[in-house]
């Protein structure tokens, strides 16, 4: 009687432990697996890309009452900290007096709510006469770089160097991909701006008084990542021109870099882009030739300048180096100088909450 006991005493207490071992190991993997999905913000099912609407058909144009700038006040995306990417469209319509004729200068900026100071999101030139419905979209720009200012209300304000009381109706409108970012917090400064319109930039091969391309720039110690984004077009047809006959500064091919205490570190090559290519043809002008570094009908492409290190806690200088080159005052048109119309910002990326680098003359 005392061996069955004992007997069954013991497979009763081999198999309690047995099955609070089970129990153990099974609540273990539990909780590992519920870790694993607790470290990603939201499940990867949850992602999704939201949409939101602004310029609807706003009505652009030079005289009869009309303008070449819009500013309107918008409601975007409040937290941002998920979005991985934030994608720009612009759609151009022909009002019903038709498209205005002319390859234009045009951009879209956000006013910045610390500074004021309005910040280009993209730079675009309209196509001669004809609207964007050849593209599924329209024109597009990614916009990640300013997605800590596309938060909650932002104003926007629309330019289009147009010239004539036809000009376009204009629809801009963003995609806020949801989803694990580099880094969920960005931060963005201005460095140099001037682009106000296309014969307000620098004055190229003649006197640049009045224009500070030099900087110097602070980034804050918890940087991970910081790089430069730079949108640069050139007008005007002046002279000497270059020996197969392009004349500078929206024709002529040249080389401009980015110092970096006084160092070329970043090179940026105003070449052919592939106007002849363009999804939007044909068009009613010169569409085809190309242009340095930009087209009739398309973004102008930004120069994105990462480092090769975060710059935590640095202090460097900035300037910005044109190629060498000097006009003897002739032009190929009725427009007399060359301009290169340009922007640059210095955007850091950080795992904490950021405030944005600091930018003195």
């Amino acid at each position: 009687m005392k061996n069955n006991f004992l007997k069954t005493t013991v497979k009763l207490l081999f198999c309690l432990i047995f099955i609070l071992g089970f129990s153990f190991c099974s609540s273990s993997n539990d909780t590992g697996n519920d870790e694993t999905k607790s470290g990603d913000k939201t499940p990867p099912e949850d992602f999704e890309t939201l949409n939101y609407k602004t310029f609807s058909q706003t009505r652009v144009g030079f005289g009869a009452g009309l303008s070449q700038t819009k500013i309107s006040t918008f409601t975007l995306n409040e937290d941002n900290t998920n979005v991985k990417s934030v994608k720009m469209f612009i759609n151009l319509d022909c009002p019903s007096v038709g498209c205005n004729i002319w390859d234009v200068y045009a951009n879209i900026s956000v006013k910045d709510k610390k500074t004021k100071k309005w910040f280009e999101l993209g730079r675009y030139i309209t196509p001669y006469g004809v609207d964007t419905s050849q593209l599924t979209r329209g024109i597009e720009i990614d916009v990640t770089d300013f997605k800590s200012l596309l938060e909650g209300q932002v104003e926007l304000r629309a330019f289009i160097e147009t010239w004539g009381d036809d000009g376009w109706n204009l629809s801009v409108e963003f995609d806020f991909e949801e989803g694990i970012p580099d880094y969920p917090y960005y931060a963005v400064s201005e460095v140099i701006a001037y682009n106000a319109l296309s014969l307000a930039g620098v004055p190229y091969g003649s006197s640049t008084a009045g224009f500070d391309l030099t900087k110097t720039i602070a980034i804050p110690s918890n940087a991970f990542s910081t790089h430069l984004r730079t949108v640069i077009s050139g007008w005007g047809h002046a002279t000497p021109a270059d020996s197969d006959g392009r004349g500078c500064a929206e024709w002529c091919f040249r080389t401009h870099q980015i110092l970096i205490n006084n160092d070329p570190k970043f090179t940026h090559e105003l070449k052919p882009i592939g106007c002849g290519s363009n999804k939007i043809n044909p068009q009613r002008g010169n569409w085809a030739p190309d242009r340095a570094g930009w087209c009739p009908g398309m973004a102008v492409p930004p120069r994105v300048d990462k480092f090769d290190k975060s710059n935590s806690n640095v202090t460097f200088d900035f300037e910005y180096d044109f190629e060498d080159w000097v006009s003897d005052g002739g032009t190929q048109s009725s427009q007399t100088g060359a301009y290169y119309a340009i922007s640059t910002y210095v955007v850091v990326k950080s795992k904490t909450p950021i405030e944005a680098p600091v930018v003195n003359d």
